[in-house]
């Protein structure tokens, strides 16, 4: 008996940690995300630094603009991708920006 409970046991930590590793889907919004805003911005105020546009948020129900920024390089070379809205099914998901190194 307490050979199948350490086996049942094994079996739901396995399944409770992949499910944890794997992640839940993204959330799908199911009301069209507004055009971006036109952002004016200066030069930059160094050379390392790279200019994060700003972008739609969903919060509770309703559409935010989060402002864009200047971001310091994490490497030279390193260029911002910025997010996006995909259209998903019957929605939309948030596809979160990433550095990527060239």
């Amino acid at each position: 008996m307490s050979r199948r409970l350490v086996i049942l046991f094994l079996l739901v930590a396995i399944c409770g940690m992949a499910i944890f590793l794997w992640g839940c889907p993204p959330r799908a919004i199911h009301v069209r995300p507004p055009e971006p805003r036109v952002e004016v911005y200066g030069p930059p105020p160094h050379s390392d630094v790279v200019w994060r546009p700003g972008y739609w948020e969903h919060r509770r129900g309703e559409w935010v603009w989060v402002p864009g920024q200047w971001h310091k390089r994490p490497k030279p070379h390193a260029v911002w991708v910025p997010g996006r809205w995909e259209p998903r099914g019957r929605g939309w998901v948030w596809v979160p920006g990433r550095w990527e190194y060239r």
